[in-house]
């Protein structure tokens, strides 16, 4: 079996830092983890995958159609 997307470890890292915050861990526990100094260092480990995206578009569509406004007032 050949993977058109070259493993490295650096890769493995970054998509398991990725797995942690979709699975809900704090990104101050994904830092220590990972052994970070800076909490900017991690957030360069962390994007969504797509799944995440469509999950989180989800959260967002309910929300949104939970508001009501009538004449600039917000229920």
């Amino acid at each position: 079996m050949w993977f058109k997307k070259r493993i490295t470890p650096h890769s493995l890292r970054h998509s398991y830092a990725t797995h942690l915050i979709e699975a809900g861990v704090d990104l101050l526990e994904v830092q220590k983890i990972l052994g970070h100094r800076s909490i900017l260092t991690t957030l360069h480990y962390t994007h969504l995958t797509e799944q995440g995206q469509l999950n989180s578009q989800a959260c967002l569509n309910q929300l949104m159609g939970q508001i009501q406004i009538s004449w600039g007032k917000v229920k």
